[in-house]
């Protein structure tokens, strides 16, 4: 029997475009800010269609690499692509500052300026949330929500749902601004200390709302961060956090992390 040679496929001239392009992002040769080459120069370049062009330059848009700006100087440009380290395992725990305040300090030793706005409403806790805080299906909850971003750009929403009968021993929960001091302290200072915490993490594409809210272009998921707040009695809360995942990095440190300070002080001697 004659061997079977195998073939290599060779990519469509659209990826192949793509791929020079998105190189020329990563090192730098374009930079955040900059005009891709127009489609008629790219077509004479690559001797292709205009349709081949756009498929190519599509493929950067949903990967979130580049945008298309509508306008007489508009066009396909490159994104200021800043990626934000969220320390999921130091977030929220009871400290000399509220909840917001740590996240501020987090995104500006990062280099970045941190913005917040902060909402209040009264909604019914979804099924799987539900069984998160031991409550009925659809029973009313305090969501409290903030929508943060990093340097005018929208990063994350955080919903978190609050059962009204806790809310009726710490009416402060409804309150319609931010708490000073964090739910966490809050919590803890009305005998509610949180003790433990289940943390879920879902990669997935976002609502239509979310898409809005967070500024998503097409083709880009969401990492949601689902986190229910235990105390030695009862789930206390759920938070769930839609991180643009374009922008975001989720990181956390296990056991002792003073071990891993100084490994690396070690590691790494001045």
């Amino acid at each position: 029997m004659e061997p079977i040679e195998e073939t290599l496929a060779v990519p469509p001239l659209y990826r192949k475009i793509a791929d020079e392009l998105r190189a020329q992002i990563i090192n730098g040769t374009l930079k955040p800010g900059d005009h891709l080459p127009t489609e008629n120069k790219l077509q004479d370049l690559h001797r292709v269609s205009r349709n081949t062009v756009r498929l190519a330059t599509a493929v950067l848009i949903n990967e979130g690499l580049v945008e298309s700006m509508p306008g007489r100087t508009g066009g396909i440009i490159v994104r200021d692509r800043v990626t934000l380290a969220f320390h999921a395992s130091r977030a929220e725990m009871p400290g000399p500052v509220s909840e917001s305040d740590a996240w501020f300090s987090e995104v500006r030793d990062q280099g970045h300026e941190p913005a917040q706005t902060f909402e209040l409403r009264i909604a019914e806790v979804p099924d799987g949330l539900a069984e998160r805080l031991s409550v009925p299906a659809d029973s009313p909850a305090a969501v409290r929500r903030c929508i943060r971003a990093v340097n005018g750009q929208p990063s994350s929403i955080q919903d978190t749902y609050y059962p009204m009968d806790l809310c009726d021993q710490v009416p402060e929960l409804l309150s319609p601004r931010d708490i000073p001091q964090g739910t966490t302290r809050l919590l803890a200072e009305r005998g509610h200390p949180q003790v433990a915490y289940d943390d879920e993490i879902v990669a997935a594409m976002p609502a239509p709302d979310e898409v809005t809210t967070l500024a998503l272009t097409a083709g880009t998921p969401v990492l949601r961060w689902l986190r229910t707040g235990y105390t030695t009695d009862r789930p206390v809360r759920v938070s769930v956090t839609t991180f643009a995942a374009d922008r975001n990095r989720l990181h956390y440190t296990l056991g002792d992390p003073d071990v891993i300070t100084t490994v690396r002080a070690n590691e790494n001697p001045q």
